[in-house]
């Protein structure tokens, strides 16, 4: 009888690493998880020190090692799935230069600019320079300059010490693989946001000569290419001793967490959408093509699968606009109230808002607290509560935040079903946001679509993990993993509450028209006092 396979997964978030193990039928067994710091720099830097990450996952093991020492011994293979669109330097000693940048990170912005800028432009985009960014990669340097790209350049230009010292730039998560097995690479998916890979070829993908050339970055600091999903080798002799798992265990070089949520929540086929609603947000579905929607922020780029593409968008905050709520506006640090927020703050917030009717008597939320990248790449948008009155309480504020994200989730779907060519029948639901019964049920609504709650949401990315793990093992086929994922529960739309959000999205998307210059024209006015 052929023994059980296990694997553990490290899912490294932007608040810190979550280790899991999982069976082969891609049942979590054990789980633990440690807070790592984010540190704001200026007004657009947020950074990350790469010995935090290890550090936390080390603890993370500890503690499986203390409720289940056994099980760690049995793990077959371990898979990273990360934050992505991070930079990590690497001196020649392969020890990191300092912080890391995160995908939070908007500082190059300037450099991407450049890039892309030009005479004849569409949507701040040159049409002519940008056309051969996206033959070549499917997509192009952002404005937001939140891509790796735009960190490299920013280190080129502003920090050319570290540049200089600088024998390789890698994403946190092939920084962990590193860690783990020694081998300095990137995978064809982990690759992508650098955006000077040729993915014309799903099978054959290479970077491109000609699109380093025009980035004006040095090629000899960029990491060797691999297969995505591939077998690193075992993990190193002293980790093994130190972790008490086994010398053999394998070491697969993951997925950034767009990629592996699209696994892990079901949605392995073409066309299945999935929405994740956590810090950030975004809608993606694997798609049989190569495609890009410039004005819209939407491409297809190389998926955690082999050989197939996926749609990437990303919206900025989500459930950053629930915890802002909460943090800032409830329950601030150091208040002279004294006030804290009780643990189960989430429930409760939840209840309330279950006492508002759709629509918030009126009142409208723009969650837009961290400028957007999709459906428009306009860091300079920001947020508030739109028609405060007196009459208004907090159970208003929370009903509306929720609307208000859901509200943007269909500006995005919009778009996303007309690149996609068709209607998406139901939307796979994970994410944080995922465990909150009305706010599915707010998007059930807003979005006009049945949610499908997803069994286990938060897991969602540790599962994708596992479940591409497996498969590289050879231990599972991808029809097998999409059977093994359960859908929790399916909200349908009210029907009553149909006219209601189609004149609130018209609200939504009237007061962005209206306000996107005046936003732009207050926002860079800030910026330069």
């Amino acid at each position: 009888m052929q023994a059980k396979a296990f694997i553990l997964t490290i899912d490294l978030g932007t608040s810190g690493p979550k280790v899991c193990i999982f069976d082969e039928n891609l049942v979590l067994i054990e789980s633990a998880f440690h807070e790592v710091p984010l540190y704001l720099v200026g007004q657009n830097g947020a950074e990350q020190n790469p010995q935090d990450w290890i550090f936390a996952i080390k603890k993370c093991i500890q503690e499986l090692r203390v409720k289940n020492e056994q099980l760690l011994k049995r793990v077959d293979a371990i898979n990273v799935t990360a934050q992505w669109s991070g930079t990590v330097a690497l001196d020649s000693n392969h020890h990191p230069i300092g912080n890391a940048i995160t995908c939070m990170d908007s500082r190059g912005a300037p450099y991407a600019h450049q890039l892309t800028d030009g005479l004849l432009t569409v949507d701040g985009y040159d049409l002519i320079k940008v056309l051969r960014w996206i033959q070549i990669t499917g997509g192009a340097p952002t404005k937001s300059g939140k891509d790796s790209i735009a960190h490299i350049l920013y280190l080129k230009n502003e920090c050319p010490e570290i540049y200089h010292e600088t024998n390789v730039f890698l994403e946190p998560l092939d920084y962990l693989n590193y860690f783990l097995s020694g081998r300095v690479c990137a995978s064809h998916d982990s690759i992508s946001l650098h955006w000077i890979t040729d993915n014309r070829d799903i099978n054959h993908i290479k970077y491109s000569d000609s699109l380093i050339k025009k980035c004006g970055i040095d090629a000899k600091k960029l990491p060797p290419l691999i297969p995505t999903n591939s077998i690193l080798g075992k993990i190193r002799p002293e980790l093994a001793i130190e972790w008490g798992i086994s010398p053999d265990t394998q070491i697969v070089s993951g997925t950034p967490d767009v990629q592996s949520a699209a696994v892990g929540s079901g949605g392995v086929k073409d066309y299945i959408p999935h929405l994740y609603i956590g810090t950030s947000s975004w809608l993606v579905c694997h798609v049989p093509f190569k495609k890009t929607d410039l004005l819209h922020n939407l491409a297809s780029i190389p998926s955690g699968i082999p050989g197939r593409y996926m749609l990437i968008n990303e919206q900025q905050t989500a459930g950053a606009c629930l915890q802002f709520l909460k943090n800032q506006i409830f329950f601030p640090k150091n208040s002279i109230m004294g006030e804290v927020a009780p643990v189960d703050i989430y429930k409760k917030m939840d209840l309330l808002a279950s006492e508002v009717p759709a629509g918030s008597d009126g009142l409208l939320f723009l969650p837009w607290l961290n400028g957007e990248r999709t459906p428009v790449d306009q860091q300079h948008l920001r947020g508030g509560l739109i028609n405060l009155s007196l009459q208004h309480e907090q159970k208003h504020m929370i009903r509306a935040v929720m609307e208000g994200v859901a509200l943007n989730s269909r500006w995005l779907m919009q778009h996303a079903e007309k690149y996609c060519g068709k209607t998406f029948e139901a939307i796979h639901f994970i994410g944080g946001g995922a465990h909150s019964h009305i706010w599915s049920q707010i998007f059930a609504d807003v979005l006009n679509r049945p949610i499908k709650r997803m069994k286990d949401p938060l897991t969602a990315n540790s599962k994708g993990a596992a479940a591409l793990g497996l498969v590289a093992l050879g231990k599972l086929t991808m029809a097998e993993v999409e059977a093994k994922i359960e859908v929790n529960e399916t909200l349908l739309p009210n029907p009553n509450t149909i006219e209601i959000y189609n004149q609130s999205f018209k609200n939504f998307r009237k007061f962005y028209c209206k306000n996107s210059s005046f936003f732009k024209e207050m926002n860079q006015r800030v910026k330069t006092k």
